[in-house]
């Protein structure tokens, strides 16, 4: 299988390798076999986007996010979730319900190759947009008519490539488009991972390039009036659980990490 993906949009091959690897452990922490399949059928060396840190990090935000979905869904059943970048993450299967409906919003070359390895599923829709092109929004406003729960957005591995004037278009697109509410559940780069992004283990590899990062996600709810950060949680929380490694590494450089932050307005 031949992919053609853009610069930002290779970095999607950093979780799905990991993904993939991980799955394959004789213990694995996540499971994901669509990872697997993917994989098998990629016409690439993917060795490159499997380092130990990013492995650890990539693993500890699955686990992290899909806690912090399935609580979101367990108390709001109805639930329209927008996975923003979704790259080939196959998180739907993990956290469905039989109820949620999910989108999954990327650019047009990455939901070309998304369509390649993903079916079509009842109550998932693929979006080919620009995250800072409002009109993805119209068919999620219409999918939230008649349910009684707030939207969740989920940015995963987007706001590092965006600038912070990028992220507060973003901000005001899902304000302005969903005034009723809504959360969203961004992952956040440090300043220091934006200094030192040539040694970023796998990002390196690609030819994308770090565009922000904050010490805290208060600097991003700070951008757009109505927005709140609601909680933030470094990787380091559940990366220091599996290894000698990265025990060290949360000690010694505790905000290198990216982290959770979850906001609302």
């Amino acid at each position: 299988m031949e992919l053609q993906l853009g610069d930002v949009q290779t970095t999607a091959l950093i979780p799905l390798a990991i993904k993939a690897s991980e799955t394959l452990r004789e213990k694995p922490r996540i499971c994901d076999r669509k990872a697997v399949e993917i994989i098998e059928n990629l016409n690439i060396d993917t060795s490159k986007y499997d380092k130990f840190m990013s492995h650890e990090g990539v693993v500890a935000r699955t686990i992290m996010l899909d806690r912090q979905l399935k609580e979101i869904i367990r108390e709001s059943p109805d639930t329209v979730v927008v996975n923003v970048g979704a790259g080939f993450d196959d998180r739907f299967s993990r956290v469905d319900n039989g109820r949620i409906l999910w989108f999954d919003l990327d650019f047009p070359d990455a939901i070309t190759a998304r369509k390649k390895v993903f079916p079509e599923r009842d109550r998932v829709t693929m979006i080919p947009g620009d995250a800072l092109d409002s009109r993805w929004c119209a068919p999620v406003a219409e999918a939230l008519n008649g349910r009684s729960s707030k939207p969740v957005f989920v940015a995963e591995g987007l706001f590092m490539y965006l600038t912070m004037e990028q992220i507060r278009k973003f901000l005001t697109i899902l304000k302005e488009n969903f005034p009723d509410g809504g959360i969203l559940i961004a992952e956040q780069n440090g300043k220091m991972m934006v200094k030192g992004e040539k040694y970023h283990d796998t990002v390196k590899n690609t030819k994308a390039r770090f565009l922000s990062g904050t010490d805290s996600g208060q600097e991003i709810a700070e951008l757009v009036k109505g927005f709140s950060l609601i909680e933030e949680h470094s990787f380091n929380e559940e990366m220091r659980k599996y290894s000698v490694r990265a025990k060290i590494f949360a000690m010694l450089l505790p905000k290198a990490n990216d982290r959770w932050a979850t906001f609302a307005w």
